[in-house]
């Protein structure tokens, strides 16, 4: 009788499969990691420059722009970047946009040429996704999941106040301090997402690259900043149940979760639990979809939501105020 322990036959389209997985992240890992730098921020103090923020940043211009997190920069107008093959330039902050939590900054020297950017507004749950950013100080490194959902809205504290990052993209790959300002990457190279936080344990957390975004950073690079209308209401998307749908129309709707005090949102008296289905007159069923109309042009002005509660459908008027650009 033979003592040797016996294992598994493995059979050869499971080798195959594992095989395909591993050259498929391989291939776009090499592909993105050269156009990922790892970024800190600084600022001089009495003891000279002291590093006040550090994260990942993706060359997103021929010319030398980069694209991170608006928390990463945090304010400071200098920093320096350096890539995966040791090559390093000194940036300076171009503008922020705390409500996307994206953030534009200038090498002032030669940088590797743009990562290709995709549409995150044709992720579907489920799909493959890669991660590559600096964790920990790891230059290039790599993680791979898959979009978990998509619309998600989430608070954020900046200081003693709140704020609520719209349309992120949720994903298991794991992520770690230094991967926010990274790549979030399609399978077939094209960066869909910035990284942006970590919500919890196997949970994290990406900004989409879309129309919306594409606005908001060519904001960024024309005037440093984006004036923004701000609701204060964190929402999901949801489905609409059989009744629901055929008294409002709509198969989808936001549920608001949480209504941030003082905020525009509560005081035009919207409460969590409420579906909120038209915005402007326009059905929204996506935290992106909302988002789109909470530009500079709607400062100040009524803004219609209708809303569904309780089996009743009813209309209530905000108006939004000024997203505050600095922190707390």
């Amino acid at each position: 009788m033979s003592m040797e322990p016996e294992f598994e036959q493995q059979l050869p389209d499971e080798d195959e499969a594992l095989d395909a997985y591993s050259r498929l992240v391989i291939r776009v890992a090499e592909s993105v990691t050269p156009h990922v730098a790892a970024i800190e921020m600084t600022s001089t103090g009495r003891r000279g420059q002291v590093r006040v923020g550090s994260g990942s940043a993706v060359v997103y211009t021929g010319d030398g722009y980069l694209l991170t997190n608006a928390h990463v920069v945090a304010g400071i107008q200098s920093g320096r970047v350096v890539f995966a093959d040791g090559k390093h330039t000194d940036v300076e902050l171009v503008g922020a946009d705390p409500l996307s939590d994206l953030a534009v900054v200038r090498g002032l020297k030669s940088t590797p040429p743009p990562a290709r950017l995709g549409n995150a507004d044709s992720l579907r749950v489920g799909q493959l996704v890669i991660a590559v950013g600096n964790p920990l100080g790891l230059a290039g490194s790599v993680t791979a999941g898959v979009v978990s959902g998509l619309g998600r809205s989430i608070p954020v504290r900046a200081g003693e106040h709140r704020r609520v990052i719209e349309d992120v993209i949720q994903t298991d790959a794991a992520l770690n301090p230094g991967n926010s300002g990274g790549a979030l990457a399609d399978t077939k190279g094209r960066i869909v997402g910035i990284n942006t936080a970590v919500a919890g344990l196997g949970l994290g957390l990406a900004v989409p690259i879309n129309r919306t975004t594409q606005r908001i950073i060519a904001s960024l690079l024309k005037d440093g900043r984006v004036r923004r209308a701000y609701l204060g209401l964190v929402s999901t998307p949801i489905p609409l149940d059989a009744s629901a749908v055929v008294r409002t129309g709509q198969k989808e709707g936001l549920r608001v979760v949480e209504v941030i005090a003082g905020s525009p949102a509560e005081r035009s008296g919207l409460q969590p639990g409420d579906l909120v289905l038209r915005a402007q007159g326009r059905a929204v069923s996506s935290a992106e979809s909302l988002q789109k109309l909470l530009f500079e042009e709607a400062i100040g002005e009524p803004f219609p939501l209708t809303v569904l509660r309780e089996g009743r459908t009813f209309q209530l008027i905000a108006v939004p105020s000024e997203m505050s650009q600095q922190p707390g």
